[in-house]
Formats: C-alpha cells, structure tokens, sequence
C-alpha cells in the first residue's frame, strides 16, 4: 500500500516528482484554492496561466504543468475540487479531488499534497481521497504500472494529536476499502466460498477479530435451507462465515449481514451471456462486512459488531435448484423459489435469522441485490430500506462518509404479490418495484430488531471510466458508511 505521511515541511523545498495544488470555481472564475503556502512567485505564475491553459476547476480534472525555479519539485499537477465557497470546498471534493491526482500520478515515486487541510478534518478527507486514489489490482497482470510510492501532506496542524489521528483512521479505512475491492476484482476461478472464507481466517489472524466457519453440512444440520439451496448447483459448496469482534465493555451490538454470491450465473433461470460478465462482484457486500469488521477492530472501537458472510456460488447443474422448489430457512419458515436468479434473497435470510438470534442492537444488511436498484438510482447510488429512524441513520452516516445512498420505502402493498400457493412466501413478486419488493422479502426475517437494507448492485461494481477516487472494477462501496454508523454508535 502506498505510504503516506504528514508534514509541516515548506512545500517548496520538498523534493518531490509532483506538488498536488487544488483549484476550483469561484462564481465564473477559476482559482487557486488555498492549501500549503506556496511561493508568491508560483501562485502568481499559475494564476496567469489558468485561463491559457483551459482550467475549469471541476471535479476530475488534473492538469500538469512545469513546476518553475521556486520550487524543488518537477511538476505542479492541478486538481479540480469544483465550485468553492467561502469555506472553500467541502471535504468530499478533498477526497475526490485528491484521489483523482494521485490516480493520474501512477508510475510516480514522490508526491507532495499541497491540498487544502488546515483542519484535521481536511487532513483526513486529503489523506483517504489520496490512498484511495492510489489503489491498483494487478494480480493477473504481467506488465504492471505501481501506484504513486509515497505521499507527503503538507498542513500546518500535521503534529496535532487530532490530525495524527485523522491520518491513523484514514489509512485504516483506505486499507479495508482496498480490501474489498481486491476481492471483488479476483477471479470467481480463484475466489469460491471456502477460498473467501479461508481469505476471512487469514485478514483475521493477528487482530482481535474471531472467525468462525459453517460447511455444507454443518449448515444442513443448522436448518440453513437458502445457502444450502442456492449452493446445490456447484461443486464448490456453500459456507456461512461468522467474523466477530467483541471489545471490553462495548457500548453496542451491531449485527452486519453481507451477500456473498461468488459467481452468479442464475442457476437454471440462467441469466445471459453478457449479464455474467460481471457477476464475479455478487459478494461484495461480503466483502464489505468482512472489511468493516477488521477495520472495526483495527480502530478499536468500543462497540461489539458480528458480521455474517452468506457464501455460495449460484451454477446451473444436474443438482441445482428447481424453479418451483420449496426450502427451508433457518428458523422455520418455508420459501417457494419461483426464479434461482433471485438468490441473493435466500442466503441473506438465512444469514438475517442467525444474526438476529444474537439479539443485536442494530442489524444492517448489505448485498448486490437487485437490477432494479440500478433502474431506481443508477450505477453511483445506493439504496437504504428498513426501520424508519436506521434507515435516515445510515443515510446521515453515509453523507458524513462521502457516499452516495438514497432512502427508498417498503410499501405493504407490494408483499401481497410474493404470496405463494404452496409455502409461507415465495422468492418472488411484483417486477415493478423490484429493489423495494427484495426488501420486503428480507424484512421477512428480521423481526423486531432495528434493521436497515443496503442495496449496492450499481455502486459495488464500476464499469466505466475511473473517477476521482473510485477504480475500474470494485468500488469498495459501503465500508466507509458502515464504519461511519459504528463510529456513532460508540459515543451514544
């Protein structure tokens, strides 16, 4: 991972491949937005060139120019942070502005950070966007680009105990949401339900984190009717890992279920050819619960969390599930399966039931979960569906994170159209409205147990254009909302 530090060095006299300077919009006008003193010369410099050179200062964009004689560095390389005010521009524009430069960076050994971050606040957001920015997945390439070796951010508070501690948690955030995406990106040849859960074994070895595993037989013996279903198909058999960290006097149980559908191929309502191309990503919201733990634990929160991966691989085969099956999920309740591509739903029940024996103050799911989230809201905005006051929490949360979630409702209404003829639900109902009957469905299962639904199928995965902090491939969306809620719930 790249290295970062803070420093209260002179930016002039850091011996740098790149400076990073902000720059944004100020009504019709382009501007330097403040950050680590420059040379008068340099600012004066730059500023004339602005208009030349066809800045804008919008988000996303960075532009190179030639450093001049009053600084050590080679290259000052301008990042748009897009309209500022007053206060000149707000912390997400930060991360994004400084992920974006640090991205376009890659191949680069030295880069100073001369962004704004007279707070500790802004020294965070600079640090996250710039680790975040610096990501790359590499593993089955043979020609490879490193990502920029080491950062310095340049602030005048970098010796505070608050903006050493703003670094700390943004290299262990940045760290989880690598994490994730990595996962994401790796093969499903090379990433099935028993490699993840041993993935989960060894990211927890060393930490306070403990890892608990339920093979195929173990979950039929435990009544676990949806993993157990939606695995028949493989050969690589379903998992249920449970990943827990349990601090001295906790001040709060949270329970984190996440979807883990290694590949989804439909199972025999087989979807498409081009629809498979990206399924490798159908666990991510495993991969986020995973992370948010180790993370958790890395920051040494004090609140108890319990994370629970619902590992399968959904595969067409002699021995997979019917359309018109009927299964069992733990605890009792029978399903009809009236489509296998609707599998995420049924070992996320199964998964919601065992979390909820644990009787934790707050559940969250979260799961690439339906094609209709994407329909709703697009491939940048995630869905939050549950418990009225959970769900605003964790789009309050997500706001302080800097992601992108929308509350969405459960209308009673659409439940009459899951009703089924043979078993107490099917999996199942009304296509329009798709995202917000899948909620429905989970809320089957959860009880009473204050719950919000995450649905991320567009966000989890990007498969455009990078952008400001966020990668081709697995975005890692969700860690830093679901760590922001912890974070909250450790000082009520």
């Amino acid at each position: 991972m790249t290295e970062l530090t803070l420093t209260t060095k002179n930016v002039a006299r850091i011996q740098a491949d790149a400076v990073v300077v902000a720059v944004g919009r100020r009504g019709e006008e382009t501007v330097l937005v403040p950050g680590a003193d420059l040379p008068s010369s340099t600012v004066k410099t730059l500023t004339s060139l602005l208009p030349a050179l066809g800045v804008s200062g919008k988000a996303d964009e960075v532009l190179r120019v030639a450093a001049g004689k009053d600084l050590a560095a080679d290259v000052v390389v301008l990042t748009g942070v897009g309209p500022v005010g007053e206060g000149g521009a707000d912390l997400e524009a930060l991360r994004r502005a400084a992920g974006a430069a640090v991205r376009s960076l890659a191949g680069t050994a030295d880069v100073a950070l001369a962004l704004p971050a007279a707070t500790a606040e802004q020294v965070g957001a600079v640090a996250e966007g710039a680790l975040l920015g610096a990501y790359s997945f590499d593993r089955y390439r043979t020609t490879r680009t490193a990502p920029v070796a080491r950062l310095e951010l340049v602030s005048d508070v970098a010796r505070s105990k608050e903006a050493k501690a703003a670094h700390a948690r943004a290299v262990v955030v940045a760290g989880a949401v690598a994490g994730v995406r990595d996962l994401v990106n790796a093969s499903p040849a090379d990433l099935y339900p028993q490699s993840f859960a041993e993935e989960a074994t060894a990211g927890a070895k060393g930490t306070k984190v403990k890892v608990t595993v339920l093979d195929e037989k173990e979950l039929a013996a435990g009544g676990f009717g949806g993993l157990v279903g939606v695995g028949m198909g493989s050969a690589r058999p379903p998992r249920l890992v449970k990943v827990t960290y349990s601090p001295a006097r906790a001040k709060a149980h949270v329970g984190l279920v996440g979807k883990g559908i290694t590949f989804d191929s439909g199972g025999l309502s087989i979807k498409p050819a081009k629809g498979m191309e990206t399924m490798k990503m159908d666990m991510a919201g495993a991969a986020t619960v995973l992370h948010t733990v180790l993370a958790a634990a890395a920051l040494e929160l004090p609140v108890r969390v319990t994370g629970w991966l619902a590992l399968a691989e959904n595969m067409p085969s002699s021995t997979a599930q019917r359309p018109s099956d009927v299964i069992t999920i733990r605890g009792g309740k029978t399903v009809e399966v009236l489509n296998t591509d609707a599998e995420g739903r049924l070992v996320m029940a199964d998964a919601l039931v065992a979390a909820g024996e644990e009787n934790p103050d707050l559940l969250i799911d979260i799961a690439t979960l339906t094609g209709a989230q994407m329909v709703a809201l697009g491939s940048q905005v995630g869905a939050v569906m549950g418990t009225d006051d959970v769900r605003e929490e964790v789009v309050a949360a997500a706001g302080a994170a800097g992601e992108q979630f929308w509350p969405m409702p459960l209308p009673a209404e659409l439940a009459d159209s899951m009703k089924s003829q043979v078993a107490d639900i099917a999996n199942m109902g009304d296509r329009f409205g798709g995202m917000l009957v899948a909620g429905l469905f989970l809320k089957e299962f959860v009880g009473d147990t204050p719950w919000a639904h995450l649905d991320i199928a567009g966000p989890a995965f990007n498969e455009g254009s990078p952008r400001g902090y966020t990668p081709e491939g697995g975005t890692g969306m969700g860690v830093r909302t679901l760590l922001t809620v912890l974070e909250k719930a450790a000082i009520r």
